[in-house]
């Protein structure tokens, strides 16, 4: 502190010419044994006057380091919470897309082979399916082919068309519902959790010990001065 404040005293020394600026400029001088002067020296009040200045910038920056360190864990806390909830909508939207593929794929399917089988005869289907099979498909065929009989020429033809377009129109929604956002890599959410880290477990120590040392300068230097 001492050698500080003698620097900035003779630095004052050595610039005479700062009093031209227009401001009030205290009388300091290094005091001489040996050549006693009548000026009243300022020096001390100089000195307290600096030292305040000093003590309140430090405690400023420490004060808007906490702050800055909040900051930057609140926004990679939420960037990491926003890619998670970004990844967890990208998952729904590829169950929900690769569902309508499926269904829209089912129903020509199920469609021509309602066709198929229902132009089949019962010994072809045996020898194709096996007798189980078959009874295991006419359970859910037998009803459509029946509702599909009841129906004219023009009416079946009407109801392959919807169907189609059915079809046609799951794949459209299917093929928009895929659409996904872009989300962080692997090393991108590795790097925000080492920075994370960083800030809250090394900045934060940091910022805590340096306090601590100035609070303890502070008081030393109150003790000084009594």
């Amino acid at each position: 502190r001492q050698r500080v404040m003698m620097q900035i005293v003779q630095e004052l020394c050595k610039r005479p010419g700062l009093n031209k600026c227009g401001f009030d400029m205290p009388t300091i001088y290094i005091p001489n044994p040996n050549k006693p002067s009548r000026c009243v020296n300022q020096i001390e009040e100089v000195c307290r006057t600096v030292e305040k200045t000093i003590n309140q910038t430090v405690q400023n920056t420490l004060n808007s380091l906490e702050r800055d360190c909040e900051l930057i864990s609140e926004a990679i806390t939420d960037t990491l919470s926003t890619d998670r909830q970004t990844t967890l909508n990208n998952r729904r939207a590829r169950c929900k897309s690769c569902f309508l593929t499926l269904l829209g794929f089912s129903v020509p399917l199920a469609l021509l082979a309602l066709l198929v089988l229902g132009s089949m005869s019962q010994e072809l289907l045996d020898m194709a399916l096996g007798h189980q099979g078959t009874e295991a498909l006419s359970i859910y065929l037998t009803p459509a082919v029946r509702i599909f009989d009841t129906l004219s020429g023009e009416q079946q033809l009407y109801g392959c068309g919807g169907l189609v377009l059915l079809s046609f129109l799951l794949l459209v929604i299917a093929h928009f519902s895929f659409r996904t956002h872009p989300t962080l890599s692997g090393k991108q959410k590795r790097q925000l959790q080492e920075k994370l880290e960083y800030v809250q477990d090394v900045i934060k120590t940091k910022k805590k010990k340096l306090y601590e040392e100035y609070l303890r300068q502070s008081v030393s230097d109150q003790d000084m001065d009594l």
